[in-house]
């Protein structure tokens, strides 16, 4: 039996900038796989035949690409955790790390001259999230960036996407989700009725707080309440920058998501376009500029995009 401790870790007692239905799918996973008899787990029934899913292109096609029409398409699927080396129990995964990865080869090749965030998530871990977006906020000062809702970029995935120059929607794809929730699991009945007694000796009084084997204590409950209070607050100050809105209109939106022309009305989007017309305009406009403007030195760019790179 695999040891999932580290990714259970990961789904409990920690702030997610994720959909709630997407959380209960983790916690649904979780459940089967660790024979946690959960009983309150809601709206997780979907079924997973275990195949594993290719989250990104390799590398070595999407700096073909780039170096044929200048635009580096970064694909952001899936659920986003801090570091790639996490399993894949139920969803297609990225990682923060692997993504600035890719931005820093793209900002660092002088042959890309936009770079499109394609975007298909509904969120992920808050550890690492903030960073990754404070480094994309900076990228776009050395070349555009736009962000393409293809077709969600929701709670974590529009943290990245609304750090981008730009973030086109199509129709019927969605945005938002600004909001934080944590989930915590408590194991204490299932331990009593199998007759498990589980004895904790700590030193340090917060060190046994949001165990599984006990219920949720009124101090660790505050606790985490108070990490959810301050991931929302930092969430939403990001948006708030990334969009040039104020913070009372992004908390306005009490979490909720938008399709369409309505997120564009609400300032979570610039404008309505298919995803794969807005690559093709971006790769037409990259091209028309190759052919009119004269050879440029690229020193300036790539050593402002080490700079950011040596930040890390």
């Amino acid at each position: 039996m695999k040891n999932h401790h580290r990714l259970i870790s990961l789904i409990f007692n920690t702030p997610q900038l994720i959909r709630e239905d997407v959380l209960d799918m983790a916690v649904h996973w979780a459940n089967q796989a660790m024979n946690l008899n959960i009983v309150n787990v809601h709206g997780a029934t979907a079924q997973h035949d275990g195949a594993e899913t290719q989250a990104v292109s390799p590398s070595e096609r999407r700096l073909q690409a780039a170096q044929d029409t200048g635009v580096y398409v970064l694909p952001v699927h899936g659920v986003l955790v801090s570091r790639n080396t996490h399993l894949d129990p139920c969803y297609s995964m990225t990682s923060y790390e692997e993504i600035r990865g890719m931005l820093n080869a793209a900002l660092n090749d002088p042959s890309v001259e936009h770079i499109v965030l394609d975007i298909d998530s509904p969120g992920g871990s808050t550890l690492g999230c903030f960073e990754l977006v404070d480094d994309i906020y900076a990228a776009r000062a050395i070349k555009p960036i736009t962000a393409i809702s293809n077709f969600g970029a929701y709670s974590a995935g529009f943290a990245i996407g609304s750090a981008a120059t730009s973030l086109i929607v199509s129709r019927s794809s969605g945005v938002g989700s600004v909001g934080v929730i944590a989930r915590h699991i408590d194991l204490s009945k299932r331990h009593e009725q199998q007759g498990i007694k589980i004895t904790s000796i700590f030193a340090g009084a917060r060190k046994d707080d949001l165990a599984s084997h006990a219920p949720l204590t009124e101090e660790a409950g505050q606790w985490l309440t108070n990490l959810v209070n301050d991931n929302y607050e930092t969430f939403t100050d990001i948006v708030a920058r990334n969009r040039g809105m104020s913070v009372a209109s992004v908390k306005a939106t009490e979490a909720g998501v938008f399709f369409g022309q309505k997120a564009v009305e609400m300032g979570f989007a610039d404008s309505v376009e298919s995803p794969q017309v807005a690559v093709n305009r971006i790769a037409a406009e990259v091209a028309q500029k190759r052919a009119s403007a004269p050879k440029k030195n690229s020193v300036a760019t790539r050593a402002a995009a080490m700079e950011i790179q040596n930040r890390i």
